[in-house]
């Protein structure tokens, strides 16, 4: 680092412990960094009082509370109110498009024909030094409209005309950055990434007849929303831009946040752009949430599709909320890639596409999310089909959503394909994650750190419970170990001795086996797996 940002940056309370080149000092600017500090010090308090009544209501949750719908609350969920209407370019959001933020997947994405990119510094993202500050770098230039690259065959990409609207996504309140010591402690993550992002971004977006949006990820309470909502505030305030501007889309993807859907609109109506619905976290957010309720033990996660009973109910609690607030609702991930080896593969891997995306249109969301640029016209072809407008804000389903259904999970099957799934796509992609990959296709699919959440949960809950396999066999932590060792033979096998010795195997199995055979659970693996990456 020069030192003359040093000594300015060590002036202001912040010292950074990692490389700082060129072109990594005009984001890490003292200018900047005092915006992020500032932040940091009149909100970082709060985010950990919130973390600490996180663990509290945890512990509610371990000794057999089960949550409800706030009685506190519930003159926001009966009253007359509705969010912010949209910004004009945040009206149709049929097809969206996420991914990591990387620099020839920012081109392709917001070249892609999809209406909104979702640039990702969370699970899409492994958040290397390099990664992080190189994909701030990598949306600047293209919020300005310079951002070009040209692959190792010479290959040059760069910006078509029309291009999707941008939105980012920082990292949760429960992350820091560790490079990065703002009065002696590890910034948050999320106001870190939000904070560079906005500082840089805001007035050009402003500019451009766009704006500052976002995607706000692992919120577990409308608390955690009015914290959000506070930062945007005082964002727009320290660089004069007006109240409002801000939007922000909240990811319903933990079990308590479902219940709290009126609440965390409510909390963010004047910067909300409406609510999402994600799979696998919020499966995952089950297991982790009730991991003592020795009566739950979920089955294989591929019969854990969203029109299992609890998870429609779930899907219908998002879309009635949004609509009757006069905002958008945004479906789940396709996350499929065109196998384009094998036509028949291929078409029956659109089949589900299509299906799905019909499912979500019929129950009342107005976009939905895919992975490859490749889906973009599919889904979009599914859109124009189906839905007469651009969405579906005035179509409002009303009926009475119980806790007992959000809490009525079922039972089934667990198979070995089931276990060995899990084991093994989770140890591919904690092996790219950590050589810096936090997007991987496996299988045909794009997978990001949501797929090792559920998956390793599922391990750790099946271990725990001792449940048993449809064959008969109780799944113990020998089983676990077992099958670790044969997909770890079978990926060497693949790929070759020579390369399995250089990859990273080794640790993802260590990281793997750490979180699966704890004794208690461990609330994310990314936080294991952090200390792993530079």
């Amino acid at each position: 680092m020069a030192e003359m940002l040093e000594k300015a940056l060590r002036e202001q309370g912040v010292e950074i412990r990692a490389p700082v080149h060129a072109e990594f000092a005009q984001i890490l600017s003292p200018e900047a960094m005092q915006f992020v500090a500032t932040l940091v010090r009149e909100f970082n308090p709060e985010r950990k009082r919130l973390l600490r009544l996180r663990e509290e209501r945890q512990a509610r949750l371990n000794a057999g509370e089960k949550p409800d719908f706030l009685p506190e609350t519930a003159h926001i969920r009966t009253g007359e109110w509705q969010v912010a209407p949209p910004p004009p370019d945040l009206i149709d959001r049929r097809v969206e498009i996420t991914g990591p933020v990387d620099r020839k997947m920012v081109i392709n994405a917001l070249n892609s024909g999809a209406k909104v990119y979702m640039a990702d510094f969370e699970d899409a993202h492994s958040p290397t030094w390099e990664g992080t500050i190189q994909g701030q770098i990598n949306l600047r230039d293209a919020v300005r409209g310079t951002i070009e690259y040209i692959s190792p065959e010479g290959k040059r990409y760069h910006l078509n005309e029309q291009v999707a609207v941008l939105c980012a996504r920082p990292r949760g309140w429960h992350l820091v950055e560790k490079h990065v010591l703002i009065d002696g402690e590890p910034a948050p993550a999320a106001l870190f990434d939000f904070g560079l992002y906005f500082f840089h971004n805001a007035h050009a977006l402003i500019e451009k007849g766009s704006g500052p949006y976002f995607y706000l990820p692992k919120l577990e309470s409308h608390l955690e929303a009015r914290l959000w909502n506070e930062v945007f505030l005082r964002a727009q305030q320290l660089l004069g831009i007006p109240r409002g501007t801000i939007r922000a889309t909240v990811l319903i993807e933990n079990i308590l946040a479902a219940f709290e859907c009126e609440e965390i609109l409510y909390e963010l109506r004047e910067h909300s752009a409406g609510l999402n619905s994600g799979r696998w976290d919020y499966l995952f957010s089950i297991i982790r949430k009730f991991r003592n309720d020795a009566t739950l033990v979920l089955p294989d996660r591929a019969t854990l599709t969203m029109t299992v009973p609890f998870m429609k109910t779930y899907s219908e609690l998002v879309v009635q909320t949004c609509h009757r607030r006069r905002i958008h609702a945004i479906g789940g991930m396709a996350a499929q890639i065109p196998i384009r080896h094998d036509p028949e593969a291929n078409a029956a891997a659109i089949a589900k596409v299509v299906a799905d995306k019909e499912r979500e249109i019929s129950e009342g969301y107005d976009g939905t999310w895919v992975a490859h640029p490749g889906l973009v016209p599919i889904v979009m072809e599914v859109f124009e089909k189906h839905l007469p407008g651009v969405n579906q804000l005035q179509r409002v389903p009303e009926r009475a959503i119980t806790a007992q259904e959000l809490l009525n999970f079922p039972r089934g099957d667990i198979t070995e394909q089931g276990m060995r799934t899990n084991i093994g796509v989770s140890l591919r992609y904690l092996e790219s994650w950590l050589r810096g990959t936090g997007c991987v296709a496996i299988n045909y699919l794009m997978e990001d750190a949501a797929t090792v959440e559920i998956s390793r949960s599922q391990l750790w809950q099946w271990i725990q419970r001792k449940a048993r396999l449809n064959d008969g066999r109780v799944i113990t932590p020998e089983l676990f170990q077992q099958m670790l060792s044969e997909e770890l033979a079978k990926i060497e096998a693949e790929i070759g001795s020579d390369a399995y010795r250089r990859s990273r195997y080794a640790d993802a199995a260590a990281i793997l086996t750490r979180v699966v055979l704890a004794p208690q659970f461990i609330d994310f693996v990314t936080q294991v797996a952090y200390d792993y990456i530079d």
